[in-house]
């Protein structure tokens, strides 16, 4: 299946793995590649270039396909070295780079001079008018569905994904709620070039994660989800889990005076407890409403084939033109 997104990024299916924190690892990122789609290794996750560039070197021993680095930035009193990261990812070789969080207007020079791709993610048609005016090759449009951050409009990938195809001149792919064949065929008819998954990569065998997390996913149905920090505007969909209960709790509580030291507890530096170690209910972490679709644990061939297998089904049967 070839479409602007495979053609810009050199892959075979037009299926990218998102960045995610404390998953978006080189043995994932590269199982993602070989399958055909875009693995991502998270560039927070690592923290220091020197990290990044030994999990890039790893990746480069498990594939010879295209990968791409996520570089998420966040305002901070102590910012990573984007620099120093930034520098790493060129002196690589990387081909693209996922962009998300604040504006990568200042980073992208360096970038594209030495032909990197740029996808930024967004959450709305103004954001994603924005990335295209600064620049960015492409950009992954998240829809309110999608696990992490979903912005402030909360508008539907029904709703978002034929809007930004009716503005924008880039190729986009569609986040938040893309699980199978059926999310793959619908994205391209409501405009897309592609897809991205995050959520549905935790759930197979090769992500890195404990297998705490991967049960709490197929437990899960697209009612088990929660925003949390919608008072600080900064909306995060996370797993209903005993910590959201608590985070929800205290902005009940603390209404319009919230601050984030006020749940720093269950928010902050909990990845690690949670994806490595299986403390699933010890702090509040990304999920999308697409657990509901979650019913199995794959691989990523696996899980990749059947995608491409349903949705070239569907298209070649239930949507085959008939006189």
């Amino acid at each position: 299946m070839e479409t602007k997104i495979t053609k810009l990024l050199n892959i075979k299916h037009p299926i990218i793995q998102g960045g995610m924190h404390y998953v978006g690892f080189a043995d994932l990122a590269a199982a993602v590649s070989n399958a055909g789609g875009l693995g991502i290794i998270t560039a927070l996750t690592q923290g220091t270039p020197e990290k990044l560039e030994k999990e890039i070197i790893k990746c480069k021993t498990l594939t010879n396909k295209p990968f791409g680095v996520n570089l998420t930035f966040l305002p901070s009193l102590s910012p990573p070295d984007y620099a120093g990261l930034v520098d790493v990812i060129v002196g690589q070789g990387i081909s693209v780079v996922e962009t998300a969080g604040n504006n990568p207007q200042k980073w992208l020079p360096k970038l594209q001079e030495n032909n990197v791709k740029v996808i930024h993610k967004c959450t709305s048609v103004r954001h994603a008018l924005k990335a295209q005016d600064i620049g960015c090759n492409a950009v992954s449009v998240d829809g309110f569905e999608c696990g992490g951050h979903p912005g402030e409009d909360d508008i539907p990938n029904f709703i978002l994904l034929p809007r930004a195809a009716d503005e924008l001149a880039i190729p986009f792919v569609a986040s938040g709620g893309m699980a199978d064949g059926r999310s793959l065929v619908a994205a391209l008819a409501l405009g897309a070039e592609g897809i991205n998954l995050g959520t549905r990569f935790i759930a197979t065998q090769e992500a890195p994660v404990h297998d705490n997390v991967k049960k709490a996913l197929l437990a899960a149905t697209e009612l088990d989800t929660k925003l949390v920090m919608r008072p600080l505007r900064n909306t995060e969909r996370v797993l209903s889990n005993a910590a959201a209960g608590r985070l929800l709790e205290k902005e009940a509580e603390l209404g319009e005076n919230i601050k984030f030291e006020d749940i720093m507890s269950e928010v902050a530096g909990v990845y690690p407890k949670v994806m490595q170690e299986g403390q699933v209910d010890e702090g509040v972490w990304s999920c999308g409403m697409v657990a509901g679709l979650i019913n199995d644990l794959p691989t990523v061939q696996g899980l990749i084939d059947k995608i491409m297998q349903q949705a070239e089904l569907i298209i070649a049967g239930r949507l085959k033109t008939t006189s």
